[in-house]
C-alpha cells in the first residue's frame, strides 16, 4: 500500500490541553474539523475506569472518526508489570488489562497496543524478563483471538524489555497471533530503517512523532532526526496498511518552544510526509531545558 492510502490517525493522548475531556464531544469535534479520520483511545492510567465506552462509540460514529485501536495504560507500574519473574504479579496485570481488553472489543476496536515492558531492568536480567514477558503475551494472544482482537507489542526505549528489534522478535515468536507496533521515536539503540527491516509486515500500526535519538521526545515530524522519507519509503515497501497515527500533544512539551497546535497542523505536516514533501517546522527545541531534563534525570 502506498502511503496516500494511509489514513491519519491520532492518539487521544494527544488531547493533553484538557485531559479529563478526553473521549468527549469537544474532542471529536476537533478531530473532525481537523480531518482526522480514526483514533488510538489512550489517556492517563488513572482515568480509564472513568472512559464511557457505549459513548465513546456512539460519538465516533456520529463524527465519522474510526475507533482504530486502543493502548493498554501502562501505569502504575506495579500493576501492570507483565514481565514481573513473579507469577502472581503477571497474572494479576494480565485480568486487570484483560478488562480493558474486553471493553475495547465490544465497542468494535480491532488493534490492542501493548507495553511489554515496565523500567528500569538490569542488564543481567534481561534474558529472564523476556521469557516472563513471552508467558504474559501468550496469554494476552489468546484472549485476543477470544475477543476478535488483535495484540500489537510496542517497541519502547532505554532499559525496557522490547528496546530493539531482536527483542521484539523474540517476544512476537511464541506465538504467531502476535503483532507490532512501531513507534517512531522509542529506539536509541538502533535506527529505525533496521527496525521496519527486521520486523517488516509484522507492523500492523504505527506511533509517530520525532526526536533527537536520545531519549524519546514526542515532537512534530521535522523538529527532530528522523530521516522521515526514508521510513515512510520502507513502510511502504513492507506493505504497512495502518493508519499514520500521531502521538504527541497538542500542548508541546518543555523541551521544544512552539505555539498550542490544532489538529489541522497535524493534517497539514500528514499531507507533507506522505506526499514527500518537508512540512512547515512549527517548534524550536529549546536546548537549555532539554540539557537539564537529559543530564539530571540521568536515564541512562
Amino acid at each position: 500500500m502506498q502511503a496516500k492510502e494511509w489514513k491519519l490517525g491520532v492518539s487521544t493522548i494527544s488531547w493533553n490541553k484538557s485531559p479529563e475531556t478526553v473521549l468527549s464531544r469537544e474532542m471529536f469535534d476537533a478531530y473532525q474539523k481537523g480531518g482526522i479520520d480514526c483514533l488510538e483511545i489512550s489517556t492517563n492510567w488513572a482515568l480509564y475506569d472513568k472512559i464511557n465506552y457505549r459513548e465513546t462509540e456512539k460519538l465516533s460514529k456520529e463524527f465519522g472518526i474510526e475507533l482504530w485501536s486502543y493502548h493498554l495504560p501502562y501505569m502504575p507500574f506495579p500493576e501492570v508489570d507483565i514481565t514481573s519473574k513473579n507469577k502472581h504479579v503477571r497474572d494479576a496485570a494480565f485480568e486487570k488489562q484483560s478488562n480493558y481488553i474486553k471493553k475495547a472489543a465490544e465497542i468494535g476496536i480491532k488493534t490492542i497496543v501493548i507495553h511489554p515492558s515496565i523500567e528500569p531492568n538490569a542488564p543481567e536480567d534481561r534474558e529472564e524478563l523476556i521469557k516472563c514477558t513471552q508467558d504474559s503475551l501468550v496469554r494476552f494472544a489468546q484472549l485476543g483471538e477470544q475477543c476478535g482482537v488483535v495484540l500489537a507489542v510496542e517497541n519502547l526505549p532505554r532499559t525496557c524489555i522490547g528496546n530493539c528489534s531482536a527483542d521484539i522478535k523474540k517476544l512476537i515468536s511464541v506465538d504467531d497471533r502476535l503483532k507490532v507496533c512501531f513507534d517512531t521515536n522509542h529506539l536509541l539503540i538502533e535506527d529505525n530503517a533496521k527496525f521496519i527491516q527486521e520486523l517488516g509486515d509484522k507492523i500492523i500500526t504505527i506511533h509517530v512523532s520525532d526526536y533527537n535519538f536520545l531519549n524519546e521526545q514526542h515532537w512534530l515530524p521535522y523538529e527532530g532526526l528522523i530521516d522521515w522519507k526514508q521510513l515512510i519509503s520502507l513502510l511502504e515497501k513492507v506493505g504497512y496498511s495502518g493508519p499514520f497515527l500521531y502521538e504527541l500533544g497538542l500542548i508541546a512539551p518543555n523541551t521544544i518552544k512552539r505555539r498550542e497546535l490544532t489538529y489541522t497542523d497535524f493534517r497539514n505536516n500528514y499531507l507533507a510526509l506522505i506526499n514527500a514533501q518537508t512540512p512547515e517546522i512549527l517548534g524550536k527545541i529549546d536546548d537549555t531545558c532539554f540539557k537539564k531534563i537529559y543530564f539530571e534525570t540521568k536515564q541512562f
